[in-house]
């Protein structure tokens, strides 16, 4: 059989066509395109789109498709087991190599992802919730922050400690709007100064560290939160990281993990993903994290919202597509990572659709609490 129609077949088991008329269906401009695929797998086929080669109307609804049917399964190149031992026999999320997302891709053009994420600046899961049909993205980020204050039960005076503090908003919010301190670590320049312009007056440290510094801090907070890192920590570090934020934590006190989650325990991710969006990325599963924590935190709440991120996602891509033609002139970023950044942005949203990925709070104690009420 051909590598034509053997990815034929493959895409058609997922009900997708090659030169179909449907939004999911693919059109192809080069017929290299199918051997690309069957040698290299999701990286050839993603470097393939963004080499042009193809196109498809709905990225969102043909992965959407593809990873209900399970088609990455069948496309397992030699490469993809080589980067599997390779993750088994080096800790790719050291502190050396940690600065390569951030550098990557965190320390890209704050205008892309103004424009891209509008004006609360969260790089994370929008809560939409059960009265959220319509909602906008703006709304719907600050009721993530409200979520994340309520589920912690903040008071006036609260010391707090962000591992991994984005542009600043929540610590900004939860100082302006919540009377707390807050100590945050990021390693990414562009994010730092960014956030140290937004908090500039309220009692929020922003400091340009690997979270692992706070290891060596004496200071003990009332709570500790962590939005969007935990996907770069790495599973050889995660048992680290709830060691570090149990020593950090005082008694009473409750920790948040805002984190996307997987259905099976990885220690590597996507080729493509890890190439051109998140170098050292890893999506940690339940079973990842309820080990890297045991005896260490008894686990009071775990919210699963993930279809709220499809939406988030999608409505990210809408804002990037609008803001296109200005990015383009002022930025000069070229048409490649145009088709780069909306591959990964409609990906990660039919990932999402499909339920192959999650968005999960997790709320954590030492166990001294008498009780703790869930909030939604």
């Amino acid at each position: 059989m051909s590598a034509r129609q053997q990815v034929t077949e493959l895409l058609r088991s997922a009900d997708v066509e090659v030169g179909g008329e449907r939004p999911r269906d693919i059109q192809v401009h080069d017929e290299r395109l199918y051997q690309r695929i069957l040698a290299e797998g999701s990286l050839g086929a993603g470097e393939a789109y963004m080499d042009g080669w193809w196109d498809v109307e709905r990225l969102d609804e043909l992965f959407f498709r593809t990873l209900r049917a399970r088609l990455e399964r069948k496309l397992r190149s030699p490469a993809v087991l080589g980067r599997v031992l390779l993750s088994r026999l080096a800790n790719e999320q050291s502190r050396r190599r940690s600065r390569r997302v951030a550098e990557q891709h965190y320390d890209l053009s704050n205008r892309l992802y103004e424009a891209m994420l509008g004006p609360t600046m969260q790089y994370t899961c929008a809560y939409y919730g059960p009265d959220g049909a319509n909602a906008t993205l703006d709304a719907a980020q600050r009721a993530k922050l409200e979520l994340i204050a309520r589920k912690l039960h903040l008071e006036p005076g609260m010391r707090v400690l962000e591992l991994g503090g984005g542009f600043g908003e929540l610590a900004r919010f939860l100082a302006a709007e919540h009377g707390c301190e807050v100590d945050s670590y990021n390693i990414s320049r562009q994010q730092v100064e960014y956030a140290r312009g937004l908090c500039e007056g309220l009692p929020v440290d922003v400091r340009q560290q690997d979270y692992r510094e706070a290891a060596r801090e004496s200071r003990q907070y009332d709570r500790v939160v962590s939005i969007g890192l935990m996907e770069h920590v790495g599973p050889q570090n995660f048992r680290a990281f709830f060691e570090l934020a149990r020593a950090r934590l005082k008694p009473g006190g409750l920790m948040l993990l805002h984190t996307i989650g997987g259905n099976v325990s990885r220690r590597s991710t996507d080729r493509w993903i890890a190439k051109y969006i998140f170098p050292g990325g890893v999506i940690p599963s339940e079973a990842q994290l309820t080990r890297a924590k045991e005896d260490l935190f008894v686990l009071e709440d775990w919210h699963n919202f993930g279809p709220d991120y499809d939406r988030t996602l999608m409505a990210w891509d809408a804002n990037f597509v609008a803001a296109w033609p200005a990015l383009n002139q002022s930025e000069g970023l070229d048409e490649r990572f145009y088709r780069m950044w909306r591959y990964y942005l409609l990906s990660c949203a039919g990932a999402f659709r499909a339920r192959k990925l999650n968005l999960w709070q997790l709320v954590l104690s030492h166990g001294d609490l008498p009780r703790y009420e869930p909030v939604r």
